[in-house]
Parts: structure tokens; C-alpha cells; sequence
């Protein structure tokens, strides 16, 4: 693989290094130095003068099978959203809406600026849907987690509703053994958790992970849990840890957040989606108060935009605005100063979501040895100028107007403001066909 040297950046490293204005070596897909000056022979040299260079941003919770349906959920309830959606338009799903849906839903990540996806899959009731979607990832380049997930839908008269049925371990080792070695692409579990589930299907999910070394993820919150003393009973059986990751985390308690906090455990939250949709308030300050930080997910884009520094901001805005009512409210005046700053919220959407994925050591930040996952953000535009804080400006000013160039592991999958993904006429055809199939087959509105 050549080499790639960026040269008169502002490097925003979210590492040790710093920020500093230089140039940044690719050699091998990985970052091979980051300094004020870099000289490389037979490099490819790209002027990013009046750029912004930052890690490529990790996107931790996503139901990408979701993409042909943009819009369609954007007034829904959580409780409409598990009835029209899990039990109604889900149903309509063939392998190749699994396949058109990640696909461009990947690609429109990468556009944004997005260089590592967790795809949350829990529409693929056949192995076809499982090796659809994969193929739409692969098939644009991005890195992926794949959290094998199970289908919501209504049980039928005498058909085992899906909270009583196990995780699926021989689909998962299927998917495992066909995609082992792929530099890429992960496969972790997407469980329903005691939330959703009967104990005894929890304690098999949970099991499971473990033994297969995967990440478990599972959604907390949303109504009355299935099984109210569950996650007493899984911590009683020690099957809570690291590679344990909750999301949302409504309904937990504080002491419960605390122990889980100590135990490793990760927390991925989607601040707009759930202010939305009727969840609650992000966890993030509540996770704050025991030392810890969330990654952050785009969860719906049947509800809102995939774009992530859209949900640091908005992440970061609400949590503000949580602690500036409650100290007006014990103290009578405006605080001295804001709880957060915009280098946290940064933090949220690279470094945490590389930690929730367990993949720090390779991404999350720009450092010598990491996979090279960058970012380059025009800050010359007219929207972006002054510039006075790199960060500030990346999570206040920035949008995808202003997403130069995305690489992955060394290679340029968005340059020059432009998606290298050939021509995406036929694609975009696909997805308003696969889209107006579904709703059509629901008797909702033609889509456009």
C-alpha cells in the first residue's frame, strides 16, 4: 500500500500527542508518524492547509436496516415505534432490503464522516438477511461491528413469542467462522437483555457471549421490564463485565449504574433519538457522576439524520442544559461556567465508542501504530472561519457540508468532498424502490 503523508493540518489527536498544526504519515494503513514537519519519498502528498484533521468518528448504535424508511418514524412514540415498525414494516423485509438498506446506510456514515459503524441488526429472521446486510457493509469499505440481533415481532396463536426464545448460537457461530480474519469486520451479539427477555432466556444470551468472547448489547428501557429482578440475578450468577453494553439504560438505578460502572460495563446512548421518542433524559450525567462516559449511537434514521457530530451536539446541549436547571435550582443564579466541554463531547463519538467496541488500541484516536481512520474538515468555509478552537469549532460549527475526506485503515473512501463509491444513481433507485415496497406493504404513504 503507498504512502499518504497530509501535511499543514490542525491535528486534533485526542491522544497524549495533543493538538498541534503538522502533517501525518500513512504508510501501510496505519498511522506511521504525527509531527510539526514529516518528509516521506514516494508519498502521496495531500495539501489539507485550512483543515481540520480528527479521528474518524464511531457511530455506536445503529439499526441500519432501517435506512430505506428515513422519515417514517420521525413522529412516533417508542411505543408506535414497536408497533409499527417491529411488528408491521419489519415483516416486509427480504434479504435484499437488508442488502440496499446497510449499504447505503453505511455509505451515507462515511459521507458524514463516520469510519466505524455498530450495526445493530434485529430484522433478519433467515441466514440470507444475516449475509445480506454483511454484504452491504463490506461491500463500502467502512469498519463494522455486526451485533446479531433476533426479529420483534407480534406472536402469532400458538407460535413462542420472541422474548422466550435463546440467541440463536449456531447463527452466530455460522457468522463467526465465515468472517473470521476480516480486518474490517467484527460480529458481536445483539441480545434482548432482562428487559425484553425471560430470565432464562437472558442467563442463555448472556452465557453465550462470554464463552463465544463477544460483545453482548442490549437495550434497556421502554415500559416495564419482562423480567423486573433480572439484572440482580445475572449479577448474582457473575455474568456482568466488560463485554457487557447496555443501551439507553432507562429504568436503571443509581446504585445498579454505580455497580455496573465498577464492573466495566459499557453505555451507549442516542440523546435525540430517546428525547424524541419518549426513553428520558441520556444518561450521560449520571454516568458522569461515577467516573465514566457514554458512546453515543445514531439508533434510527427512520426517526432522524445519521449524521454523529450531530449527536455529540445535541448530547452535549441537553446534558448542559440538565445541569444548569439543577443549579439554578439549589443555588438561584446562572453556574460560573459549563459542566462539559466540547473536547468531551468529541471524546464521545471517537475515543468511548472505540472503547465500547474494544477496539481503543486500533482506533478512537490519531496516534503512531493506530489504524489510520481520519477525518478532514474544511475549516476554511465560510461557516467554519475564524477558528479559534479546532475542537470547539468541530463540534459547534461543523456539519457534513464541511467533511472533506474520510479514509479507513489508509484508504480514501471519501475525497475532496466527494463518496468514492462509484455511481449511486442505481443504488438510490433501489433503496426509494425498497422503501416504497415496504410502506406500501404496511398501507402507509407512498414514499418519494
Amino acid at each position: 500500500m503507498s504512502k499518504t503523508l497530509i501535511q499543514g493540518a490542525t491535528i486534533v489527536t485526542m491522544d497524549a500527542q495533543g493538538d498541534l498544526q503538522g502533517d501525518l504519515l500513512v504508510q501501510e494503513g496505519r498511522i506511521a508518524a504525527i509531527a510539526p514537519h514529516i518528509t516521506a519519498t514516494d508519498a502521496d502528498v495531500v495539501d489539507a492547509t485550512g483543515c481540520i484533521l480528527i479521528p474518524g468518528l464511531v457511530n455506536a448504535h445503529m439499526h441500519t436496516w432501517q435506512t430505506a424508511l428515513r422519515g417514517v418514524a420521525a413522529n412516533w412514540t417508542l411505543l408506535e415505534y414497536f408497533q409499527k415498525m417491529h411488528a408491521g414494516l419489519a415483516t416486509a423485509f427480504a434479504p435484499e432490503d437488508l442488502f440496499i438498506a446497510t449499504r447505503m446506510g453505511a455509505l451515507n456514515q462515511l459521507n458524514c464522516g463516520t469510519t466505524t459503524l455498530a450495526d445493530w441488526c434485529h430484522n433478519n429472521p433467515t441466514p440470507a438477511h444475516n449475509d445480506a446486510a454483511i454484504e452491504g457493509l463490506l461491500s463500502t469499505g467502512i469498519r463494522a461491528a455486526f451485533f446479531h440481533g433476533t426479529p420483534k415481532p407480534d406472536p402469532k396463536p400458538g407460535q413462542v413469542p420472541f422474548w422466550e426464545v435463546p440467541h440463536p448460537r449456531t447463527e452466530i457461530e455460522r457468522l463467526l467462522k465465515a468472517h473470521q480474519g476480516k480486518a474490517l469486520l467484527s460480529i458481536q451479539a445483539a441480545v434482548l437483555g432482562p428487559h425484553y427477555s425471560t430470565l432464562e432466556v437472558a442467563m442463555h444470551d448472556f452465557r453465550m457471549a462470554r464463552e463465544l468472547g463477544l460483545i453482548a448489547s442490549l437495550h434497556q428501557g421502554g415500559g416495564a421490564a419482562r423480567t423486573p429482578d433480572g439484572w440482580e440475578r445475572l449479577e448474582a450468577a457473575g455474568l456482568l463485565g466488560p463485554n457487557i453494553n447496555i443501551v439507553h439504560g432507562h429504568a436503571l438505578s443509581d446504585a445498579q449504574l454505580e455497580r455496573f460502572c465498577g464492573l466495566g460495563m459499557s453505555f451507549s446512548a442516542a440523546a435525540e433519538s430517546e428525547m424524541s421518542q419518549g426513553h428520558g433524559h441520556p444518561l450521560t450525567g449520571r454516568l458522569r457522576r461515577f467516573g465514566r462516559a457514554p458512546s453515543l449511537g445514531v439508533d434510527l434514521e427512520s426517526v432522524l439524520s445519521g449524521d454523529m457530530l450531530t449527536q455529540a451536539r445535541i448530547a452535549l446541549g441537553i446534558q448542559r442544559s440538565l445541569d444548569n436547571v439543577a443549579y439554578r435550582e439549589q443555588h438561584g443564579t446562572i453556574p460560573p461556567t459549563s459542566t462539559i466541554t466540547a473536547r468531551e463531547a468529541l471524546s464521545w463519538v471517537t475515543v468511548e465508542g472505540a472503547r465500547m467496541l474494544q477496539q481503543l488500541d486500533r482506533i478512537g484516536t490519531l496516534a503512531p501504530g493506530k489504524q489510520a481512520d481520519l477525518v478532514l474538515v474544511r475549516a476554511s468555509d465560510l461557516n467554519m472561519q475564524p477558528v479559534h478552537d479546532p475542537v470547539s469549532s468541530i463540534v459547534f460549527q461543523a456539519s457534513l457540508a464541511n467533511i472533506d475526506s474520510v479514509m479507513v485503515a489508509g484508504r480514501w473512501r471519501k475525497r475532496a468532498g466527494r463518496l468514492l463509491a462509484g455511481e449511486l444513481a442505481t443504488d438510490l433507485e433501489r433503496l426509494r424502490a425498497s422503501g416504497q415496497k415496504i410502506t406500501r406493504a404496511m398501507g402507509l404513504a407512498r414514499a418519494v
